[in-house]
């Protein structure tokens, strides 16, 4: 390394960075803590109109607008000179601009089985067609895949030496899909990687654990923006100051973005905007800004000028009642104006957590992941109803078609792999009031089309039998309750093998079990064998006082049948012959038993001798009890209970 490098001049003669070791630490962790934090959002222009004109081959400059009977839902930036925009129908489009196009949305059609397709007439017959997204899903999906495609390549440069690709192992940007045409994506662990690639000198400090010294200033006094939208400087701030590492970082995330954006529309013919700042809130108000095929870059030193032009109603979760609330509160609707509340003032009208994150988010300050493992919770298929249905065979008929329609949306958030399955399926049914029945999907049962159906044919009968369900003005079917499946899962039949296969198995199991009993063998004398027969015998045994048969010398019944029975299956010997096991005949009752049995039977002799000695004890200490008391004088004050004093030495009290 050069004597001119910053990190070999003196400190006291370096200009140091605002950020430390340990803000590039956390840039490579993702860390929403660190202020060189960088992140994208990227919105689909149009989504649903770009859809069409690439399905259909349309000139980028024609006017188009997509409809669903008679609204708009989408219109492509060349009819917006013409005045045409959503909250018009597709009437008054027409008349605004004769030339535009409108193109129907995709549609289910009552009796033809659940296939969506495109119709020219579809926009007529409402009473017979149901919308269909699911060409608009699909190519949401082409558009992601790509996207992480082209982020994957800047993983990875086979031009890294050893030590760089040691540092930025296993790193990547995280990608979260916020509906089916935006994104987010978390780039920071890839600008890391990017930094370590153009700025050698940081490699060392990757490694150094003085987290809290300052990083020096970039090798750098200008950084070239002609190619971005740029939010002005805030007004304490310069462009004549040199970058610091945030603007660095900015820079570096614009040119991901860009990268992304341009594979989008090399590969697919999408054009997309995008915003590119510290946080997700930031992000997502910038990739507005310059619509449509731009992207905006709000630096940290150009926050409070961004955000001072916006009433804070625009900011996600400020829009409804609690924007209502602020605003009627504090007298004004703007961030600026809302800058100048303290936060005290702002603690006296609203709750410490509610304050706590106004007084934040304000000011900029947004710590939201980006969660790539965002997933639906619930799936819908719904239709309304003009003029009301009459009768079971027509509410079947969309049954089928709500079965097929969320069974393909199913199948792409992957239930054939087993990867994620509901567990709840839901029938909303309106005559004046909805009316709901709902029943769990069975968790052996493979989910198809089928299988869904029949779930909404019987919430339907429930529907039904609890009264009037005509005429119904909508019907709705949803699964529910997501839960994730086993991967790699196999039937049962993938752990059993046949044929040589076993027998090889059979084989090396028996050996090996052979050398593990010789290897393992306990001492002959404390060798104990608990066989099903004993442990038998301890449930079922008589209650006190039952007889209990026995044979002339005193053995139990119950083991003389056990140790002489024995279960033979046709076709193959008795256990002891075909084992050659070692026979034992008891001396005192002249039964045979396997050798194995032999310590146990004589621990139930032992055991019974004791219990005649006891018994014979007993008895011989009942008289002498008696005569003892007899002849005792009674002293209940002293004796205790019943005038029975203490017994003297050599007697024993028994138990009544």
């Amino acid at each position: 390394m050069s004597s001119a490098d910053p990190l070999n001049t003196p400190p006291d003669a370096v200009k140091r960075s605002r950020y430390t070791h340990r803000h590039f630490q956390l840039l490579r962790q993702g860390s929403t803590a660190t202020p060189l934090r960088a992140i994208a959002h990227i919105d689909l222009d149009a989504f649903y109109a770009q859809c069409e004109m690439v399905r259909l081959g349309t000139p980028r400059d024609t006017p188009l607008a997509v409809r669903q009977w008679e609204s708009l839902i989408a219109v492509n930036y060349p009819a917006r000179p013409f005045g045409i925009n959503r909250m018009i129908t597709a009437a008054e489009a027409r008349k605004l601009c004769p030339n535009i196009i409108l193109q129907h949305v995709a549609t289910f059609r009552e009796g033809e089985g659940g296939r969506w397709a495109y119709r020219d007439d579809s926009f007529r017959n409402i009473k017979t067609d149901k919308v269909s997204l699911d060409p608009y899903r699909a190519e949401s999906r082409k558009i992601l895949k790509t996207m992480k495609d082209e982020l994957e390549r800047w993983c990875t440069d086979d031009s890294d030496d050893d030590e760089t690709i040691r540092l930025i192992q296993g790193l990547s940007a995280s990608l979260e899909k916020a509906s089916i045409d935006e994104v987010f994506i978390d780039l920071s662990p890839l600008i890391y990687c990017v930094l370590l690639r153009r700025y050698p000198e940081l490699r060392a400090i990757a490694k150094d654990d003085k987290k809290d010294v300052e990083l020096p200033c970039p090798p750098t006094t200008a950084l070239q923006w002609d190619q971005d939208c740029l939010i002005d400087l805030d007004v304490q701030e310069s462009e004549e100051d040199d970058p610091d590492w945030d603007d660095v970082v900015m820079l570096v995330a614009a040119e991901i973005t860009r990268s992304v954006r341009k594979a989008v529309w090399e590969n697919l013919h999408y054009t997309c905007s995008a915003g590119v700042a510290r946080n997700k809130m930031l992000a997502k108000l910038g990739s507005a800004c310059n619509k449509p095929d731009k992207q905006t870059v709000v630096r940290n030193r150009a926050v409070q000028n961004f955000l001072a032009g916006y009433k804070f109603t625009q900011i996600r979760m400020l829009g409804g009642k609690l924007g209502d609330q602020i605003t009627s509160d504090f007298g004004t609707e703007q961030v600026s104006g809302l800058l100048d509340v303290s936060f005290e003032q702002l603690r006296a009208k609203l709750d410490d957590h509610t304050a706590t994150w106004l007084y934040g988010v304000i000011r900029g300050d947004d710590r939201s992941e980006v969660n790539p493992r965002t997933q639906i919770k619930s799936m819908l298929s719904a239709k309304s109803f003009r003029p009301s249905i009459n009768s079971v065979e027509q509410a079947e008929k969309w049954l089928h078609i709500f079965a097929a329609d969320i069974y393909g949306r199913l199948v792409e958030d992957g239930v054939l792999e087993n990867r994620r399955r509901p567990r709840v399926i839901t029938l909303h049914h309106r005559l004046v009031a909805t009316r709901s029945r709902q029943i769990p999907i069975p968790g052996a049962n493979t989910i198809d089309k089928n299988l869904l159906f029949e779930l909404a044919q019987t919430l339907l009968r429930q529907v039904l039998a609890d009264g009037q369900a005509w005429p119904c003005a909508n019907l709705s079917l949803c699964v529910s309750n997501f839960e994730d499946g086993v991967s790699k899962n196999r039937a049962i039949e993938g752990f059993l093998v046949r044929g040589d296969q076993a027998k090889s198995l059979t084989h090396a199991s028996r050996s090996r079990d052979v050398d593990t009993a010789f290897s393992k063998q306990p001492p002959a004398e404390k060798k104990r064998k608990l066989d099903e027969k004993s442990i038998k015998r301890f449930f079922n045994q008589p209650l006190s006082g039952d007889p209990v048969p026995s044979d002339n010398n005193g053995c139990p019944q119950s083991l003389l049948d056990e140790t002489s029975a024995s279960f033979t299956p046709e076709g193959m010997a008795p256990p002891e012959e075909h084992f050659n096991i070692p026979q034992y005949t008891c001396p005192r009752c002249s039964k045979s038993l396997p050798d194995y049995e032999k310590e146990e039977h004589e621990d139930w002799h032992f055991a019974k001798d004791l219990e005649n000695e006891e018994r014979q004890a007993a008895r011989n200490a009942q008289p002498q009890e008696r005569s003892v008391n007899a002849s005792r004088p009674t002293n209940r004050g002293r004796g205790g209970r019943g005038g029975r004093g203490k017994s003297e030495k050599g007697q024993m009290r028994l138990a009544f």
